[in-house]
């Protein structure tokens, strides 16, 4: 065979291109913990989880944000992120981590041996030298930590068994650590410390104290994950604080819930009108829920780890969230009349029955929607929006043609399609209005219709825009029965 010769692409010319990535479909069940623990810090703001035990490590068995996530993670299936949030609830100092010490350099060694040590750090704005640190008696990093802590003014210093942290004693806005510097006699330490800029973590400064509201909209902002927000904290938010919460989530461009467990008893009286669960469909809120929960202030972690397990894209795979189990949950026990109150108030239960089983009540937003609903609508908002989205990416180019518009609509129903596959839509009589070619009593026999007019009837301003023309889908939920009347004629 020839070794020599014209190359081949004269004839065959290939190149390989690899195509752009298209956007993914949001998490509808993926919640996030707002809590007040010292351990999120004011600027990382939020932290993904994976289990309990990771949880547990972070914050310790006996903080809020544990207890939460205790009850989410013991559903059934387990979930498998969970999100939690920082709240300043109080204002909070300024501090620098270390950089972490590696088992050769945390030996104490390397720390007896000075008697002079020093370095330069800023403490508040002002400028401190610590002179003649002698760490010959110590036994170990906590002592070090400590000799530290009696040469500075208004800080302490500490070991938390990987790395060493300068807190401010101060709070707020001016509350401000930097980082270590050489001081220039004695024995230079700040590079042992890794505290230097080259060695530690960015300088977290100091926040003010702020509402669950600044909270909620922080969350909002750093991330586009989460879709539910619930609150654990050591102090919960006021009433007024949700609602305000409510407001903003129901405003929000970007899709979002609120789960609130109530505690207050006053739940189950009839004439109590001002109960948050009777705020919230007062103001006709479809992104809030509210549970009544007496002995546990974060049972709504437990409904959310069950929307945490619905999974979209399989087959009849949309639940009813009425009926579930609460593992971890103390059901209530009451009486019929405050059953009828709590479904009055749009306010959910997790309730015992005579047969020995408890099951969650009424699964319900606090205002015209089921959970299921409102979980639903959104996915399916989202899911025809990155379809679209990524049709749009990686086509050359959508015609603005009669074609192009079937492209759009093929995309869209394929969406629809799925949404028939997971039961969230079925076969049905379209009671809505007219519109296009579809009218009121038309038998959708796929579950959903989509209208588009032609092309030819666009404007030319849209046509000069390239703007689509409207696309209408008429769909009809597959809906859920939640309960049963049967009569029994006997005859003798």
């Amino acid at each position: 065979m020839s070794t020599t010769g014209l190359d081949i692409s004269r004839v065959v010319n290939v190149n390989v291109a690899l195509l752009a990535s298209g956007a993914s479909v949001r998490n509808f069940g993926l919640p996030v913990i707002v809590g007040d623990s010292n351990v999120i810090n004011g600027v990382q703001r939020i932290a993904s989880y994976t289990n309990i035990s990771s949880v547990a490590t972070a914050f310790g068995a006996d903080s809020p944000e544990y207890k939460a996530c205790l009850l989410y993670f013991s559903q059934n299936p387990t979930p498998a992120e969970v999100l939690i949030g920082r709240w300043l609830r109080t204002a909070t100092s300024g501090f620098i981590n270390g950089g972490i010490l590696t088992a050769s350099q945390q030996l104490m060694s390397n720390w007896t041996s000075i008697t002079n040590g020093s370095f330069t750090i800023h403490i508040d704005g002002s400028q401190q030298d610590l002179l003649g640190l002698d760490f010959s008696a110590q036994t170990n990093l906590n002592g070090v930590a400590g000799v530290i802590t009696a040469g500075l003014s208004g800080a302490t210093c500490t070991w938390n068994g990987e790395q060493f942290v300068i807190t401010s004693a101060t709070t707020g806005v001016l509350s401000l650590v930097g980082y270590a510097t050489p001081e220039g006699t004695g024995t230079d330490i700040s590079a042992q410390l890794k505290l230097t800029a080259a060695t530690a973590n960015v300088p977290v400064p100091g926040f003010a104290a702020e509402t669950a509201l600044e909270a909620t909209v922080a969350l909002y902002n750093i991330s586009s994950a989460w879709y539910i927000e619930m609150f654990a904290a050591s102090t919960m938010p006021s009433d007024d604080d949700f609602v305000a919460i409510a407001a903003f989530i129901e405003a929000a461009s970007i899709s979002r819930v609120l789960f609130i467990t109530d505690e207050d008893s006053r739940e189950l009286d009839s004439t109590y009108l001002t109960s948050i669960s009777t705020r919230l469909q007062s103001l006709e809120y479809t992104r809030s829920a509210v549970t009544y929960g007496s002995t546990n202030a974060y049972e709504m972690a437990s409904v959310a780890g069950l929307w945490a397990g619905t999974n979209f894209e399989g087959s009849n795979t949309l639940p009813t969230y009425m009926f579930k189990t609460l593992p971890g949950v103390t059901p209530e026990t009451i009486t019929e009349t405050q059953a009828d109150t709590l479904k009055a108030k749009r306010c959910n239960v997790y309730v015992n029955y005579v047969t020995g089983t408890p099951i969650y009540q009424e699964a319900v937003m606090s205002y015209q929607l089921y959970m299921d609903e409102r979980q639903s609508f959104d996915w399916l908002q989202n899911a025809i929006q990155i379809a679209v989205f990524n049709l749009l990416l990686e086509s050359p180019k959508i015609g603005q043609t009669d074609a192009g518009m079937t492209a759009i609509i093929n995309t869209i129903n394929s969406v629809l399609s799925q949404a028939v596959t997971n039961g969230m839509i079925a076969p049905g009589v379209w009671n809505g209005p007219s519109f296009g070619n579809i009218v009121t009593g038309q038998n959708l026999q796929s579950g959903f219709a989509t209208y588009a007019p032609p092309i030819s009837s666009q404007s030319q301003v849209s046509r000069d825009a390239r703007i689509a023309v409207p696309i209408q889908c008429a769909i009809k939920l597959a809906g859920a029965i939640q309960s049963v009347d049967i009569l029994v004629n006997v005859n003798r």
